[in-house]
């Protein structure tokens, strides 16, 4: 080999060293957050489900022949919507037929009674005769018997009156009777609802009772899972942050409605019930999530990722090394940590792979 080869090869590879030595020798690099002021909020976390109010058979109080019908599976239904109509022929013939007699009888009390004209002459009779037996030229006897005639002609008269005013008021309960069975041939939905089983279509002949669908309520309930130890501070008009596994991060402000007093037998977990500000279509039954229920706030708190955290400490960054601080730790988030005591605003904290940095060690910031 030439002398001039040699020599180059020779400065490559103390090129290549210099190179090596700079490049193993630098300190790492670390992901830092600065300790910032800031509100620390004291949450518990449940976990969260959304599920229809209830579930319910839509049923027919008449025996009958379905009619006609807009159920239809997936479809939705209006609180007083008629969905089913039962054949009512046999109940309107009926009702036609109470009427007419209604309409007799209202006119056959408006008549009066053929008795009327009778009485008027037997009182006018009795009239006469009094005056004559005063003026002496009439039996007193065949006066009392006149009196004796007009009052019986009043009482027969009046107990007529009643039976007409019975038999009419008697048609006008039976027609009310029979409207309200023409009325329960139109089964209407009870609440807002989706169609999820149609279980009689028109021309089914079904028994009083049956159910005729099945409905899911639209009104929605979410609810959280909480543990023992969390549930007790937990009390209604509190706020939450919810998230949903469908929605993404996506966050949503709640307010716990109602706290139910026992726990579940099977899980030993107690439920919340969470009023969250989202649009109604959007909890749709079977979404699932997390809800961090707010129990205090502090202002003006030091605040720090809450992966900075190893148990009671934090790894600070200063003058170019680690420095591993003990800090006391006060309210927490799922995102955040509040320190009372160990670092001050604004100084640097490692975020990430902290397994990989000794304290005393020299660390270079990554640059945002």
């Amino acid at each position: 080999m030439k002398p001039s080869s040699l020599l180059k090869l020779v400065a490559l590879f103390a090129l290549a060293g210099a190179v090596a030595f700079a490049l193993l020798g630098r300190p790492p690099v670390a992901a830092v957050a600065a300790v910032k002021r800031g509100r620390a909020v004291h949450t518990v976390l449940a976990t969260v489900s959304v599920r229809a109010d209830r579930t319910l058979e839509l049923r027919g109080e008449n025996a009958g022949r379905v009619r006609s019908s807009t159920l239809a599976i997936g479809g939705r239904v209006r609180a007083g919507e008629v969905v089913v109509q039962m054949d009512d022929t046999d109940l309107q013939h009926e009702l036609r037929r109470l009427t007419d007699e209604r309409d007799a009888a209202q006119r056959r009390l408006a008549a009066g009674s053929a008795s009327a004209p009778a009485l008027v002459t037997a009182r006018e009779e009795r009239d006469k005769a009094a005056r004559q037996a005063d003026a002496g030229t009439f039996p007193k006897a065949d006066v009392e018997r006149l009196r004796r005639t007009v009052q019986q002609l009043e009482t027969s008269m009046a107990l007529e009156q009643i039976d007409r005013e019975a038999a009419l008021s008697d048609l006008e309960s039976r027609l009310k009777l029979q409207q309200r069975l023409i009325e329960k041939t139109r089964v209407a939905a009870p609440t807002d609802a989706q169609v999820v089983a149609v279980l009689a279509q028109p021309g089914d002949l079904v028994p009083a009772g049956a159910p005729l669908a099945t409905l899911l309520s639209a009104a929605r309930v979410v609810e959280g899972s909480l543990s023992e130890e969390n549930f007790s501070a937990v009390a209604v008009g509190q706020r939450a942050t919810v998230t949903f596994l469908g929605y993404g991060a996506e966050k949503f402000d709640a307010t716990v409605a109602a706290v139910l007093p026992t726990a579940d037998a099977a899980t030993q977990r107690y439920t919340v019930r969470l009023d969250v500000k989202i649009a109604p279509e959007r909890l749709v039954p079977g979404l699932s999530g997390e809800a961090s229920v707010i129990l205090g706030e502090r202002a003006d708190a030091l605040l720090v990722p809450r992966r900075a955290l190893l148990g009671d400490a934090v790894l600070v960054v200063k003058d170019g090394r680690v420095e591993r601080r003990r800090v006391t730790r006060g309210f927490a988030t799922l995102e955040e940590a509040e320190l009372t005591a160990g670092v001050a605003a604004g100084e640097l904290v490692i975020t990430e792979n902290l397994d990989a940095f000794q304290a005393g060690g020299r660390v270079r910031v990554a640059q945002p």
